[in-house]
Protein backbone atom coordinates (compact mmCIF):
# COMPACT_ATOMS: atom_id res chain seq x y z
CA UNK A 1 0.00 0.00 0.00
CA UNK A 2 1.12 3.24 -1.26
CA UNK A 3 1.34 5.70 1.77
CA UNK A 4 1.63 9.30 2.37
CA UNK A 5 3.36 10.23 6.03
CA UNK A 6 1.16 12.12 8.16
CA UNK A 7 2.05 11.39 12.31
CA UNK A 8 3.50 15.42 11.97
CA UNK A 9 -0.09 16.71 11.34
CA UNK A 10 -1.93 13.86 13.57
CA UNK A 11 0.38 15.03 16.45
CA UNK A 12 -1.12 18.41 16.35
CA UNK A 13 -4.52 17.07 16.57
CA UNK A 14 -3.19 15.08 19.72
CA UNK A 15 -1.97 18.44 21.21
CA UNK A 16 -5.16 19.93 20.42
CA UNK A 17 -7.08 17.54 23.25
CA UNK A 18 -10.38 18.96 22.56
CA UNK A 19 -10.17 18.47 18.47
CA UNK A 20 -12.33 14.92 18.23
CA UNK A 21 -11.29 11.87 16.38
CA UNK A 22 -14.59 12.57 14.01
CA UNK A 23 -13.81 16.09 13.75
CA UNK A 24 -10.14 14.74 13.13
CA UNK A 25 -11.45 12.29 10.17
CA UNK A 26 -13.47 14.70 8.52
CA UNK A 27 -10.40 17.09 8.00
CA UNK A 28 -8.11 15.06 6.91
CA UNK A 29 -11.08 13.51 4.61
CA UNK A 30 -12.01 16.78 2.96
CA UNK A 31 -8.50 17.65 1.92
CA UNK A 32 -7.96 14.42 0.27
CA UNK A 33 -10.86 14.69 -1.47
CA UNK A 34 -10.05 17.71 -2.71
CA UNK A 35 -6.96 16.38 -4.58
CA UNK A 36 -9.12 13.61 -5.97
CA UNK A 37 -11.89 15.98 -7.23
CA UNK A 38 -8.95 18.08 -8.89
CA UNK A 39 -7.28 14.88 -10.52
CA UNK A 40 -10.46 13.22 -11.77
CA UNK A 41 -12.66 15.82 -11.31
CA UNK A 42 -15.34 13.48 -8.43
CA UNK A 43 -14.38 11.83 -5.51
CA UNK A 44 -17.79 9.81 -5.42
CA UNK A 45 -16.59 7.16 -5.92
CA UNK A 46 -13.71 6.61 -3.42
CA UNK A 47 -13.05 6.10 -0.04
CA UNK A 48 -10.74 7.65 1.96
CA UNK A 49 -9.18 5.32 5.31
CA UNK A 50 -7.19 7.07 7.89
CA UNK A 51 -5.12 5.21 10.16
CA UNK A 52 -4.56 7.75 13.26
CA UNK A 53 -2.33 5.72 15.48
CA UNK A 54 -0.10 5.04 12.50
CA UNK A 55 -0.17 8.36 11.04
CA UNK A 56 -0.82 6.97 7.15
CA UNK A 57 -4.33 7.08 5.14
CA UNK A 58 -4.88 5.11 2.12
CA UNK A 59 -7.30 5.79 -0.76
CA UNK A 60 -9.16 3.04 -2.20
CA UNK A 61 -11.44 3.63 -5.74
CA UNK A 62 -14.78 1.67 -6.07
CA UNK A 63 -15.89 0.65 -9.65
CA UNK A 64 -18.71 -1.66 -11.16
CA UNK A 65 -17.55 -4.37 -13.89
CA UNK A 66 -19.49 -4.11 -16.58
CA UNK A 67 -18.86 -5.78 -20.26
CA UNK A 68 -16.48 -4.71 -22.53
CA UNK A 69 -17.68 -1.70 -24.43
CA UNK A 70 -20.71 -0.61 -22.21
CA UNK A 71 -18.32 1.67 -20.16
CA UNK A 72 -20.44 4.56 -19.85
CA UNK A 73 -18.36 6.52 -16.50
CA UNK A 74 -15.39 5.80 -16.50
CA UNK A 75 -14.74 6.81 -12.83
CA UNK A 76 -17.96 4.58 -11.70
CA UNK A 77 -17.49 1.75 -14.04
CA UNK A 78 -14.27 -0.83 -15.58
CA UNK A 79 -14.24 -2.94 -18.31
CA UNK A 80 -14.68 -6.42 -17.79
CA UNK A 81 -11.29 -7.27 -19.97
CA UNK A 82 -9.26 -4.48 -17.83
CA UNK A 83 -10.75 -6.06 -14.60
CA UNK A 84 -9.54 -9.31 -14.89
CA UNK A 85 -6.02 -8.47 -15.77
CA UNK A 86 -6.11 -6.74 -11.87
CA UNK A 87 -7.60 -10.10 -10.14
CA UNK A 88 -8.57 -12.85 -12.82
CA UNK A 89 -11.41 -14.50 -11.06
CA UNK A 90 -13.69 -11.11 -11.20
CA UNK A 91 -17.39 -11.74 -13.11
CA UNK A 92 -19.49 -8.63 -14.38
CA UNK A 93 -21.62 -7.42 -12.16
CA UNK A 94 -19.56 -7.11 -9.32
CA UNK A 95 -17.72 -3.88 -7.30
CA UNK A 96 -14.32 -3.72 -7.97
CA UNK A 97 -11.87 -2.17 -4.94
CA UNK A 98 -8.50 -0.90 -5.80
CA UNK A 99 -5.96 1.27 -3.90
CA UNK A 100 -5.08 4.68 -5.61
CA UNK A 101 -1.43 5.11 -5.34
CA UNK A 102 -1.07 8.46 -3.43
CA UNK A 103 2.13 9.07 -5.59
CA UNK A 104 0.05 9.26 -8.77
CA UNK A 105 -1.14 12.72 -7.49
CA UNK A 106 2.15 14.01 -7.88
CA UNK A 107 5.08 15.27 -5.44
CA UNK A 108 3.42 19.04 -5.24
CA UNK A 109 0.12 18.08 -4.98
CA UNK A 110 0.96 16.01 -1.80
CA UNK A 111 2.89 18.52 -0.44
CA UNK A 112 0.12 21.22 -1.12
CA UNK A 113 -1.93 18.29 0.69
CA UNK A 114 0.26 18.60 3.41
CA UNK A 115 0.23 22.37 4.07
CA UNK A 116 -3.81 22.56 3.56
CA UNK A 117 -3.56 20.15 6.61
CA UNK A 118 -1.54 21.53 8.80
CA UNK A 119 -3.89 24.74 8.30
CA UNK A 120 -7.01 23.57 8.88
CA UNK A 121 -5.23 21.92 11.99
CA UNK A 122 -4.41 25.45 12.92
CA UNK A 123 -7.39 26.92 12.19
CA UNK A 124 -9.37 24.41 14.34
CA UNK A 125 -7.36 24.89 17.31
CA UNK A 126 -7.58 28.54 16.89
CA UNK A 127 -11.47 27.80 16.76
CA UNK A 128 -11.57 25.64 19.84
CA UNK A 129 -8.82 28.28 21.88
CA UNK A 130 -11.79 30.38 21.06
CA UNK A 131 -15.30 28.87 22.03
CA UNK A 132 -13.09 27.56 25.03
CA UNK A 133 -12.54 30.72 26.83
CA UNK A 134 -15.28 32.81 24.54
CA UNK A 135 -17.45 30.68 27.25
CA UNK A 136 -15.44 31.48 29.88
CA UNK A 137 -15.36 35.46 30.51
CA UNK A 138 -15.66 36.63 33.63
CA UNK A 139 -14.96 33.53 34.95
CA UNK A 140 -11.40 33.69 37.31
CA UNK A 141 -8.27 31.36 36.38
CA UNK A 142 -4.96 30.81 37.36
CA UNK A 143 -2.33 30.87 35.27
CA UNK A 144 1.28 30.70 35.01
CA UNK A 145 3.59 33.38 34.41
CA UNK A 146 6.00 32.36 31.47
CA UNK A 147 7.23 36.31 30.58
CA UNK A 148 7.31 39.78 32.01
CA UNK A 149 7.37 42.46 29.43
CA UNK A 150 7.09 46.06 29.81
CA UNK A 151 3.63 46.49 28.54
CA UNK A 152 2.17 42.98 29.36
CA UNK A 153 2.75 39.82 30.93
CA UNK A 154 2.61 36.37 28.81
CA UNK A 155 0.93 33.44 30.58
CA UNK A 156 0.37 29.91 30.00
CA UNK A 157 -2.47 27.88 31.36
CA UNK A 158 -2.74 24.41 32.33
CA UNK A 159 -2.61 23.26 28.08
CA UNK A 160 0.32 25.52 27.12
CA UNK A 161 -1.71 27.75 25.80
CA UNK A 162 -0.77 31.81 25.24
CA UNK A 163 -2.78 34.37 27.67
CA UNK A 164 -2.42 37.90 28.23
CA UNK A 165 -2.17 40.65 31.02
CA UNK A 166 -1.86 43.58 30.03
CA UNK A 167 -0.39 46.45 32.38
CA UNK A 168 -3.50 48.41 31.82
CA UNK A 169 -5.57 45.33 33.44
CA UNK A 170 -2.74 45.23 36.49
CA UNK A 171 -3.05 46.86 39.77
CA UNK A 172 -0.83 49.44 40.47
CA UNK A 173 1.06 47.79 43.31
CA UNK A 174 1.13 43.97 40.99
CA UNK A 175 4.84 42.77 40.82
CA UNK A 176 4.95 39.46 39.40
CA UNK A 177 8.00 37.04 38.77
CA UNK A 178 9.00 34.27 35.91
CA UNK A 179 7.05 30.38 37.21
CA UNK A 180 4.98 32.33 39.63
CA UNK A 181 0.62 31.79 39.22
CA UNK A 182 -1.48 34.80 38.67
CA UNK A 183 -5.39 35.17 39.20
CA UNK A 184 -7.21 36.92 36.84
CA UNK A 185 -10.72 37.09 35.35
CA UNK A 186 -10.82 36.26 31.61
CA UNK A 187 -11.85 39.74 30.00
CA UNK A 188 -12.56 39.21 26.38
CA UNK A 189 -11.19 37.19 23.42
CA UNK A 190 -9.46 39.02 20.52
CA UNK A 191 -8.48 38.16 16.89
CA UNK A 192 -5.39 39.87 15.96
CA UNK A 193 -4.22 38.81 11.93
CA UNK A 194 -6.02 35.41 12.46
CA UNK A 195 -4.95 34.71 15.70
CA UNK A 196 -6.74 34.37 19.17
CA UNK A 197 -5.81 36.56 21.76
CA UNK A 198 -6.87 35.83 25.54
CA UNK A 199 -6.98 38.93 27.46
CA UNK A 200 -7.06 38.59 31.56
CA UNK A 201 -7.52 41.58 33.89
CA UNK A 202 -7.38 42.06 37.57
CA UNK A 203 -8.34 45.60 37.61
CA UNK A 204 -12.18 44.65 36.32
CA UNK A 205 -14.97 44.75 38.47
CA UNK A 206 -15.91 41.25 37.51
CA UNK A 207 -12.87 40.14 39.13
CA UNK A 208 -14.11 41.60 42.56
CA UNK A 209 -16.90 39.85 41.98
CA UNK A 210 -15.56 36.41 41.16
CA UNK A 211 -13.13 36.88 44.35
CA UNK A 212 -16.44 37.31 46.46
CA UNK A 213 -18.42 34.62 44.80
CA UNK A 214 -15.58 32.26 45.77
CA UNK A 215 -15.27 33.82 49.00
CA UNK A 216 -18.77 34.57 50.15
CA UNK A 217 -21.29 31.26 49.82
CA UNK A 218 -24.20 32.95 50.12
CA UNK A 219 -23.35 34.75 46.78
CA UNK A 220 -22.61 31.66 45.31
CA UNK A 221 -25.99 30.14 46.14
CA UNK A 222 -27.93 33.02 45.36
CA UNK A 223 -28.84 34.23 48.82
CA UNK A 224 -27.07 37.66 48.57
CA UNK A 225 -26.82 39.40 45.07
CA UNK A 226 -24.01 41.73 43.93
CA UNK A 227 -26.16 44.85 42.51
CA UNK A 228 -22.89 47.24 42.08
CA UNK A 229 -19.00 47.17 41.95
CA UNK A 230 -17.00 50.24 41.37
CA UNK A 231 -13.35 50.62 41.53
CA UNK A 232 -10.28 51.92 41.50
CA UNK A 233 -7.70 49.22 41.36
CA UNK A 234 -5.28 49.72 44.55
CA UNK A 235 -6.99 52.21 46.27
CA UNK A 236 -10.63 51.23 46.79
CA UNK A 237 -13.57 49.72 45.66
CA UNK A 238 -17.04 50.30 47.22
CA UNK A 239 -19.94 46.86 46.80
CA UNK A 240 -23.22 47.01 46.60
CA UNK A 241 -25.09 44.01 48.03
CA UNK A 242 -28.56 42.87 48.82
CA UNK A 243 -29.99 39.83 50.57
CA UNK A 244 -33.28 37.74 49.12
CA UNK A 245 -33.31 36.40 52.94
CA UNK A 246 -34.15 38.63 55.49
CA UNK A 247 -32.49 36.56 58.09
CA UNK A 248 -29.24 37.63 56.54
CA UNK A 249 -27.20 40.27 56.89
CA UNK A 250 -25.46 40.94 53.24
CA UNK A 251 -22.74 43.03 54.64
CA UNK A 252 -21.86 41.36 57.44
CA UNK A 253 -21.92 37.97 55.53
CA UNK A 254 -19.37 39.44 53.24
CA UNK A 255 -17.22 41.01 55.19
CA UNK A 256 -17.28 38.01 57.43
CA UNK A 257 -16.30 37.03 61.26
CA UNK A 258 -13.88 40.07 61.95
CA UNK A 259 -13.13 40.60 58.61
CA UNK A 260 -12.03 36.75 57.96
CA UNK A 261 -13.71 36.64 54.26
CA UNK A 262 -13.04 40.04 53.39
CA UNK A 263 -9.44 39.77 54.09
CA UNK A 264 -7.90 37.02 51.84
CA UNK A 265 -9.89 39.41 48.97
CA UNK A 266 -7.91 42.37 49.95
CA UNK A 267 -4.82 40.78 50.36
CA UNK A 268 -5.22 39.34 46.44
CA UNK A 269 -5.95 42.56 45.74
CA UNK A 270 -2.98 44.32 47.17
CA UNK A 271 -4.25 46.13 50.23
CA UNK A 272 -7.16 47.61 47.91
CA UNK A 273 -9.73 49.07 50.42
CA UNK A 274 -13.27 47.54 49.97
CA UNK A 275 -16.47 48.94 51.10
CA UNK A 276 -19.21 46.59 51.31
CA UNK A 277 -22.63 48.69 51.62
CA UNK A 278 -26.58 47.48 51.66
CA UNK A 279 -28.09 48.35 48.21
CA UNK A 280 -31.26 50.61 48.41
CA UNK A 281 -33.84 51.90 45.91
CA UNK A 282 -34.04 55.10 48.25
CA UNK A 283 -31.33 57.68 46.85
CA UNK A 284 -30.53 59.68 49.39
CA UNK A 285 -29.80 56.91 51.78
CA UNK A 286 -27.52 55.14 48.81
CA UNK A 287 -25.50 57.98 49.01
CA UNK A 288 -25.09 58.48 52.20
CA UNK A 289 -24.00 54.64 52.55
CA UNK A 290 -21.88 55.38 49.15
CA UNK A 291 -19.79 57.97 51.12
CA UNK A 292 -18.90 55.77 54.02
CA UNK A 293 -17.17 56.23 56.07
CA UNK A 294 -18.02 60.17 55.88
CA UNK A 295 -21.04 60.92 57.81
CA UNK A 296 -23.65 63.29 55.77
CA UNK A 297 -25.24 66.60 57.87
CA UNK A 298 -28.27 66.76 54.69
CA UNK A 299 -28.54 66.70 51.41
CA UNK A 300 -30.13 68.29 47.95
CA UNK A 301 -31.27 65.96 45.51
CA UNK A 302 -32.08 66.80 41.83
CA UNK A 303 -32.99 63.98 39.97
CA UNK A 304 -33.70 65.51 36.99
CA UNK A 305 -30.24 66.78 36.47
CA UNK A 306 -28.79 63.92 38.38
CA UNK A 307 -26.77 65.69 40.99
CA UNK A 308 -26.60 66.26 44.59
CA UNK A 309 -25.54 68.29 46.72
CA UNK A 310 -24.21 67.35 50.41
CA UNK A 311 -23.33 68.66 53.40
CA UNK A 312 -21.25 67.82 55.94
CA UNK A 313 -18.99 69.15 59.05
CA UNK A 314 -16.07 69.88 58.52
CA UNK A 315 -14.06 66.96 59.79
CA UNK A 316 -16.10 64.98 57.26
CA UNK A 317 -15.40 66.47 54.04
CA UNK A 318 -11.94 64.99 53.88
CA UNK A 319 -13.68 61.49 54.60
CA UNK A 320 -16.46 62.47 51.95
CA UNK A 321 -13.29 62.85 49.63
CA UNK A 322 -11.17 60.54 49.94
CA UNK A 323 -7.45 60.13 49.15
CA UNK A 324 -7.11 62.15 45.71
CA UNK A 325 -10.64 62.14 45.47
CA UNK A 326 -11.38 58.35 45.13
CA UNK A 327 -13.84 57.99 47.48
CA UNK A 328 -16.13 60.56 46.15
CA UNK A 329 -15.54 59.57 42.45
CA UNK A 330 -16.96 56.18 43.37
CA UNK A 331 -19.81 57.23 45.02
CA UNK A 332 -20.65 58.89 41.90
CA UNK A 333 -20.05 55.91 40.10
CA UNK A 334 -22.20 53.81 41.90
CA UNK A 335 -25.15 56.50 42.50
CA UNK A 336 -25.18 57.54 39.01
CA UNK A 337 -25.22 60.95 40.83
CA UNK A 338 -23.06 64.00 40.29
CA UNK A 339 -22.45 64.58 43.94
CA UNK A 340 -20.46 67.85 45.08
CA UNK A 341 -19.54 68.47 48.50
CA UNK A 342 -19.63 71.58 50.64
CA UNK A 343 -18.86 72.16 54.65
CA UNK A 344 -22.01 73.03 56.28
CA UNK A 345 -21.17 75.72 59.03
CA UNK A 346 -24.67 75.46 60.37
CA UNK A 347 -24.79 76.51 64.10
CA UNK A 348 -21.33 77.50 64.37
CA UNK A 349 -19.97 81.19 64.74
CA UNK A 350 -19.15 82.59 61.22
CA UNK A 351 -15.24 82.97 60.55
CA UNK A 352 -13.88 85.43 58.33
CA UNK A 353 -12.68 83.45 55.32
CA UNK A 354 -12.21 83.79 51.57
CA UNK A 355 -12.82 81.89 48.57
CA UNK A 356 -9.46 80.33 46.37
CA UNK A 357 -10.53 82.00 43.24
CA UNK A 358 -10.14 85.83 44.70
CA UNK A 359 -6.38 84.90 44.90
CA UNK A 360 -6.20 83.92 40.96
CA UNK A 361 -3.79 86.62 40.77
CA UNK A 362 -0.91 85.22 43.09
CA UNK A 363 -1.80 81.23 42.80
CA UNK A 364 -1.97 79.43 39.60
CA UNK A 365 -5.41 78.37 38.13
CA UNK A 366 -4.12 74.89 38.12
CA UNK A 367 -3.27 74.76 41.67
CA UNK A 368 -6.51 76.06 42.71
CA UNK A 369 -7.92 73.64 40.84
CA UNK A 370 -6.58 70.75 42.36
CA UNK A 371 -7.00 72.07 45.92
CA UNK A 372 -10.85 73.02 44.80
CA UNK A 373 -10.72 68.94 43.69
CA UNK A 374 -10.01 67.83 47.39
CA UNK A 375 -13.09 69.82 49.04
CA UNK A 376 -10.83 73.06 49.45
CA UNK A 377 -12.07 75.76 47.85
CA UNK A 378 -11.29 78.60 50.24
CA UNK A 379 -8.23 80.28 52.62
CA UNK A 380 -9.35 78.79 55.80
CA UNK A 381 -10.36 75.40 54.32
CA UNK A 382 -6.46 74.90 52.93
CA UNK A 383 -4.94 76.21 56.46
CA UNK A 384 -6.65 73.94 58.38
CA UNK A 385 -5.07 71.10 56.41
CA UNK A 386 -1.18 70.42 57.22
CA UNK A 387 1.37 70.47 54.61
CA UNK A 388 1.87 67.16 55.05
CA UNK A 389 -1.78 66.35 54.84
CA UNK A 390 -1.87 68.40 51.45
CA UNK A 391 0.81 66.76 50.34
CA UNK A 392 -0.40 63.00 50.70
CA UNK A 393 -3.93 64.52 48.93
CA UNK A 394 -2.97 66.36 46.24
CA UNK A 395 -0.63 66.34 44.06
CA UNK A 396 0.88 68.95 44.66
CA UNK A 397 5.08 69.40 45.29
CA UNK A 398 5.84 70.40 49.33
CA UNK A 399 7.21 73.60 47.79
CA UNK A 400 4.39 74.77 46.00
CA UNK A 401 2.26 73.88 48.86
CA UNK A 402 4.44 75.82 51.29
CA UNK A 403 4.24 78.93 48.82
CA UNK A 404 0.36 78.43 48.64
CA UNK A 405 0.02 78.27 52.65
CA UNK A 406 2.42 81.28 53.02
CA UNK A 407 0.27 83.77 51.03
CA UNK A 408 -3.38 82.40 52.57
CA UNK A 409 -1.76 82.96 56.01
CA UNK A 410 -0.76 86.49 55.04
CA UNK A 411 -4.13 87.39 53.75
CA UNK A 412 -5.83 85.88 56.78
CA UNK A 413 -3.52 87.51 59.22
CA UNK A 414 -3.97 90.86 57.69
CA UNK A 415 -7.71 90.42 58.62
Amino acid sequence: MASINLIEAFQDFKEAENIDRPTMMKVVEDVFKTLLRKKYGSDENFDVIVNAEKGDLEIVRRRMIVDDGAVEDPLAEIAYSDAVKIEPDFEVGEELYEEVDIMDFGRRAILAAKQTLASRISDLKKNVLVKKYGDRVGEIISAEVYQVWKKEILLLDEEGNELILPKSEQIPSDYFKKGENVRAVVKKVELKNNSPVIILSRTHPSFLAKLLEIEVPEIFDGLIVIRKIVREPGERAKVAVESFDDRIDPVGACVGMKGSRIHGIVRELKNENIDVINWTANTQLLIQRSLTPAKISYMDIDQEKHHADVYLKPDQVSLAIGRKGVNIKLACELTGLNIDVYRDNEGEEEEFDVNLDEFSDEIETWIIDELKRVGCDTARSVLQLTADELERRTDLERVTIDDVRRVLQEEMDKE
